[in-house]
C-alpha cells in the first residue's frame, strides 16, 4: 500500500489551527472557503440557482394549474432506494397537502426493474389513470418510455441527477441537477411548487415547517445514502438536514431512530449511512419499497412502529443474505485463481475486472456484494444474477475508473445501463452473457492501468505527533459534515510506539500509544492514544520503542468530563 500526503507540517513550523483547516480545504480544491465553512440554508436556494429552469418551471405551473382545475390524477413515480424513497415522500406529500389528486408509485425491483418502464407506466394507468407522471431519481435516459407515456396521453416531468445519455427524453419539462441527489432535486422542485401554490392552502403553516425541518431531514438522508459529494448545495442540504433531526416530529423517522438504538444520539452522516439508510433500502431490496414510503409519511404512530420493526427485521435478513453471498463470491474468486496460471506477484487476481455470475443471488443485494468485493480486492466488480428474462447486474468501481461510461461503451451487449462514476446497474439478455464477459474483460485490460490497481492512501497532512493537540482537533469540527467529497481529514505521522494492548470483548481491536520521534518531542510530552479496529493479529509483531508510521483520523474522547485527543487508525506500518 502506497502512502502519500498533500501537505506537510514540519517540526519547526508554527501551528495555527485555522490555517490547518484552510490548508486542508485548498488541497481539496475548495475555492470559496467562507461559503464552504458557512453554507447557505437550502431555504434561500431555488431551482434557478441550479440552471436555466425558470421557463421549464413556468410550464410545470401551467400544467399543474390545468390538472387541478380538471381534478386529474398525478403520479409521483419514484425509485425504490433510499434516495428515491425520501425524494418521493417529499414530492408526493407536498402535492397532497396542496390539495392535488396525487398518488405515489414505486416500481417492483424484481418484476419492473429500475426506473421508468413501459410495464410501470401500464401499472400506473391500471391503478390510477394519471394525466401526469413526475419521476423522482430517474428518467433522464428513458427516451422510449417518455414517448410511450405520451402515446397513452400522459405527460411526463423528469427530476433526476444521474448521468445523461447521448439523447434527452422529450418530456414536458426536465430538471436534471447532478450536483444534488434525487431527493435533493425533489426537495427544491417541491419547494418551488409550494411557493407557487402554498398561499392558497390551509396547510401553509405545516408545509412551511416541513420544508424547514422534515423535508430537509429526508433530503439529507437521501443525499448521504446515494453517496453524493458533500460540497456545494448538497453540503447545505446535509448540514441543515442533520441539524434538523432533533426537531423532527415525523413518527416514521422517530421510530427508525429508536429501532436503530440512536434516538438520543447526535445524528451524523455515519448514523445515516450505516443505520438509517440501510433500513430504508432493505425493504426495497427484498420486498416492495412502498412500505418504506408509507413509513416516512404516515401520521399513525402505531403504523409507524409496526413498519419500523418490520423494516428492521428485513434489514437483519438482508445483512445475513449479503454475508452468505459474499462468502460464496470469495469461493468463486478462489476457484478462478486455482484454474488460472496468469497470477503474478503484482496482483491478487489475474484480471483487472472482476465479473461474478450467480443463478440464485437475490437481485436486491447484488450491489452490496459488488461493493464488498470491489473494496476487498480493489478493482471494478460486476455482479450478475439470473432472472426470468436474462441477467441483472450491479457494478461498483475504484476511484479512477468510471464504471457507468464503461458499461455504456459496451451497449451492443446490454439492454440498459445507468448510474454514477463508481456505481451502476445494468441488464443483459441470456444469450449475451459470454459475449459481454469477453468484451468487458478485453476492454478493461486496455483501459485500466497497473497504477490504477495500486491501493493508495492519501493523507491530507503529514504532521509531527508533537503538534497534535485539543485545539487542532476542535478546529476540525468546522469542516463537518464529513462524507463523500468531504471526507474526515486524514493525517500521517511517524512516531515511536510506547505501548499496546488488546481491546474489546473479543479482543479483536488494538489500542496503541505513540509519541513523537526523539528529535520532534517537547519536554515531558505524553503519548497519544490510537485505536486500530480489527487489527488484533498485528499485536504479536509490536514491541515498545518501535518506529511506526500511522495514517489516522483525529477525534476527541470524553471521559469523566475530561477531553483528550484520540486517533482512529486507517492503517499503520511498523
Amino acid at each position: 500500500m502506497k502512502i502519500t500526503y498533500k501537505n506537510e507540517i514540519k517540526p519547526q513550523d508554527k501551528l495555527d489551527p485555522k490555517n490547518i483547516v484552510n490548508l486542508i480545504l485548498k488541497s481539496r480544491n475548495i475555492k470559496d472557503l467562507d461559503q464552504f465553512l458557512n453554507p447557505p440554508s437550502p431555504l434561500t436556494l431555488s431551482l434557478i440557482d441550479f440552471g436555466p429552469y425558470k421557463k421549464p418551471f413556468e410550464k410545470v405551473i401551467n400544467i399543474l394549474k390545468e390538472i387541478k382545475e380538471k381534478n386529474q390524477m398525478i403520479v409521483v413515480y419514484t425509485d425504490y432506494d433510499a434516495d428515491g424513497i425520501t425524494g418521493g415522500a417529499v414530492l408526493w406529500e407536498t402535492l397532497h397537502l396542496l390539495g392535488f389528486k396525487v398518488r405515489p408509485y414505486v416500481p417492483d425491483r424484481k418484476t419492473e426493474g429500475y426506473g421508468y418502464s413501459k410495464k410501470g407506466i401500464d401499472n400506473c394507468i391500471k391503478q390510477f389513470n394519471p394525466s401526469l407522471i413526475i419521476t423522482v431519481d430517474h428518467g433522464i435516459t428513458k427516451i422510449k418510455e417518455v414517448e410511450y407515456a405520451k402515446l397513452k396521453n400522459i405527460k411526463t416531468i423528469i427530476t433526476d441527477h444521474h448521468l445523461k445519455g447521448d439523447n434527452i427524453p422529450k418530456a414536458e419539462a426536465i430538471f436534471h441537477i447532478p450536483a444534488l441527489s434525487g431527493s435533493g432535486v425533489a426537495y427544491f422542485f417541491a419547494k418551488e411548487i409550494f411557493l407557487s401554490f402554498g398561499s392558497k392552502t390551509t396547510n401553509y403553516k405545516l408545509l412551511t415547517t416541513n420544508f424547514r425541518i422534515d423535508y430537509l431531514v429526508l433530503a439529507a438522508i437521501g443525499t448521504i445514502a446515494d453517496l453524493v459529494p458533500l460540497t456545494g448545495p448538497s453540503r447545505s442540504v446535509v448540514k441543515y438536514g442533520l441539524d434538523a433531526f432533533p426537531k423532527i416530529k415525523r413518527f416514521g423517522i422517530k421510530h427508525i431512530l429508536k429501532q436503530a438504538g440512536i434516538a438520543d444520539k447526535k445524528i451524523t452522516p455515519y448514523e445515516v449511512g450505516f443505520m438509517i439508510a440501510p433500513r430504508i433500502n432493505a425493504i426495497g431490496r427484498l420486498e416492495h419499497a412502498i412500505d418504506a414510503l408509507r413509513l416516512l409519511c404516515t401520521n399513525d404512530e402505531k403504523k409507524a412502529f409496526d413498519l419500523a420493526h418490520k423494516i428492521g427485521n428485513i434489514n437483519i435478513e438482508r445483512q445475513e443474505m449479503v454475508e452468505k453471498s459474499v462468502v460464496e463470491a470469495r469461493i468463486m474468486i478462489s476457484k478462478n485463481l486455482l484454474q488460472n496460471k496468469l497470477l503474478t506477484t503484482h496482483y491478487p487476481l489475474p484480471t483487472k475486472l472482476i465479473i461474478l455470475v450467480s443463478d440464485h443471488w437475490h437481485e436486491g443485494i447484488i450491489g452490496l456484494i459488488a461493493s464488498k468485493i470491489a473494496e476487498e480486492f480493489y478493482r471494478p466488480t460486476l455482479v450478475l444474477t439470473k432472472t426470468d428474462i436474462g441477467y441483472k447486474g450491479s457494478a461498483r468501481s475504484i476511484p479512477s475508473f468510471h464504471i457507468t461510461e464503461f458499461l455504456r461503451s459496451l451497449k451492443e451487449y446490454i439492454i440498459d445501463a445507468g448510474g454514477h462514476k463508481q456505481a451502476a446497474g445494468f441488464t443483459l439478455e441470456k444469450n449475451q452473457l459470454y459475449n459481454f464477459e469477453t468484451a468487458a474483460q478485453e476492454l478493461s485490460s486496455k483501459l485500466i492501468s497497473d497504477k490504477d490497481l495500486e491501493r493508495k492512501i492519501e493523507a491530507d497532512l503529514k504532521i509531527p505527533i508533537s503538534k497534535i493537540n485539543l485545539e487542532l482537533v476542535e478546529s476540525l469540527s468546522s469542516l463537518e459534515p464529513f462524507g463523500i467529497g468531504n471526507p474526515r481529514p486524514v493525517f500521517y505521522s511517524e512516531g515511536i510506539l510506547t505501548g499496546a494492548q488488546l481491546l474489546g470483548k473479543t479482543q479483536k481491536h488494538l489500542k496503541l500509544f505513540i509519541s513523537g520521534l526523539s528529535n520532534q518531542v517537547t519536554h515531558n510530552q505524553a503519548s497519544i492514544e490510537f485505536l486500530a479496529f480489527n487489527s488484533a493479529e498485528k499485536f504479536k509483531d509490536l514491541s515498545r520503542g518501535q518506529k511506526i508510521k500511522v495514517v489516522y483520523n483525529l477525534d476527541i474522547n470524553e471521559w469523566n468530563n475530561k477531553k483528550t485527543v484520540q486517533g482512529k487508525i486507517v492503517t499503520f506500518v511498523i
